[in-house]
């Protein structure tokens, strides 16, 4: 690696440096995203990183593990591994990658560029709430996901991949396919592509307001390509497409429910030990408030049944006989019971202390989440709001040094939830208990 890119100081471990191997396979101890990552638009997150970042970010980062040591997905090394292959070539990751990918096979709609036809075909992206979303644009990172393409272009991908059609890219594909590393109990990794226990292969991606899926299974019988232009997840129709046992999401429809209804779920349910989740009222919607996350929409798909839209998750809420809501059963990997608490099981609240606006103004920036997310802090008048990517902005209160909570009021309760600002550094990391699987 560091042969390739001998201006660039490459992260190593001892004697142990990162080969290109590891990178393709996630396991070069990188992480998800730089934490120099600050867009100018958090709608287009990298569109404006440039190799002058890129080379920063490397020569300050410290690994935390030996490269090839354990897998940990990275968009920043997958991105890193097609800028220094563009280099090696003497050209860009869009000319290398069209040269190399599309032409050999006949993919006339695909790049990372868009010509006329690509454009007039394009599916406009939307996020999670089906509002428009930006088309991410890539500068020295294009290869984390740069590549655009239509569903006939990747059905010869696809086709190609499983050896049904000839290729002069068969030998590639098949090493690039085979399990090199373990990345769970259940799931190896080859270069980028992914194998289940049961011998499907695949991948999946997003940017902004698009999902992909493809797959096939070992015997090459049965494969798959799912393109989709909003922000859900759609892994569990690729899998389900492949493997009858795979279990399937229900597809969710929201519907309205009287605004005053509403108040009967808002409270704090204990999920287990000290992790609370904390539904509260926010106009005519529910938020929920996972103990040291940020809050989220939810939407009801029925009375008492409701559903999340940014996490593959949703919760039915419990009630005694006389009819008063009682608990909740979130479903996020298997089902588990939440008891609501009373008014005097609940912790106390936070205590507010005063900042004064010069010390407020250390915290404004943005703060860029392992996951991929943004939070943005900005100052409003006498206080500072935190709006994190594609959600509602909302106030946030001192509680001590670089300790920060959120205070939601609705008509019959107050709910806080801790969040942690750190001024000497512009980076955050957040737990996966009700937030999703990054993609």
């Amino acid at each position: 690696m560091a042969q390739l890119l001998p201006d660039f100081k490459i992260p190593s471990r001892g004697d142990k440096e990162i080969t290109l191997g590891e990178l393709a396979a996630q396991h070069s101890g990188l992480p998800r995203v730089p934490s120099n990552l600050l867009p100018k638009d958090v709608a287009d997150p990298f569109a404006d990183y440039d190799a002058a970042e890129l080379k920063t970010f490397l020569a300050g980062y410290q690994l935390p593990r030996d490269p090839g040591a354990g897998y940990e997905y990275s968009n920043l090394g997958f991105g890193l591994l097609g800028y220094a292959l563009a280099q090696l070539e003497h050209t860009s990751w869009d000319a290398l990658s069209s040269e190399k990918i599309p032409k050999p096979l006949g993919m006339t709609m695909s790049g990372t560029a868009f010509s006329d036809a690509m454009r007039t075909h394009l599916a406009p992206g939307h996020d999670n709430t089906g509002n428009a979303a930006k088309n991410w644009g890539f500068d020295a990172l294009a290869g984390t996901g740069a590549i655009r393409s239509t569903a006939n272009d990747m059905l010869r991908y696809l086709k190609a991949n499983m050896g049904i059609d000839a290729s002069p890219l068969a030998a590639a594909m098949k090493l690039a396919q085979t399990p090199r590393s373990d990345m769970s109990k259940t799931m190896r990794i080859g270069l980028a592509w992914m194998t289940t226990r049961s011998g499907i292969t695949w991948h999946s991606g997003l940017t902004g307001g698009y999902r992909s899926f493809l797959g096939f299974t070992a015997d090459g019988q049965h494969g798959v390509v799912i393109l989709s232009n909003t922000a859900v997840d759609i892994d569990d129709l690729g899998f389900a497409t492949l493997n009858p046992r795979a279990p399937l999401t229900p597809a969710y429809k929201a519907i309205v429910l009287p605004a005053a209804s509403l108040d009967e779920y808002v409270g704090t349910y204990k999920l287990a030990g000290k992790f609370l989740l904390k539904v509260f009222r926010v106009d005519n919607g529910l938020f929920v408030q996972a103990t040291g996350q940020g809050p989220i929409p939810i939407f009801p798909s029925a009375p008492n049944e409701f559903f999340a839209r940014a996490v593959r998750a949703s919760a039915t809420f419990t009630r005694d006989p006389d009819g008063v809501v009682t608990g909740l059963v979130l479903h996020q990997n298997g089902d588990r019971t939440a008891r609501k608490l009373s008014a005097s099981e609940i912790p106390p609240e936070l205590k507010e202390i005063a900042l004064d606006a010069a010390t407020s103004g250390d915290y404004v920036g943005r703060y860029q989440f392992d996951f991929g997310a943004m939070l943005d802090v900005a100052l409003k008048g006498d206080h500072l709001e935190a709006q994190i990517t594609r959600q509602a902005a909302f106030p946030i209160f001192a509680s001590g040094k670089d300790k920060f909570f959120y205070k939601s009021s609705t008509r019959n309760s107050t709910s806080n939830a801790m969040a942690a600002v750190r001024s000497s550094r512009r980076s955050c990391t957040s737990t996966d208990a009700i937030c999703g699987r990054p993609a």
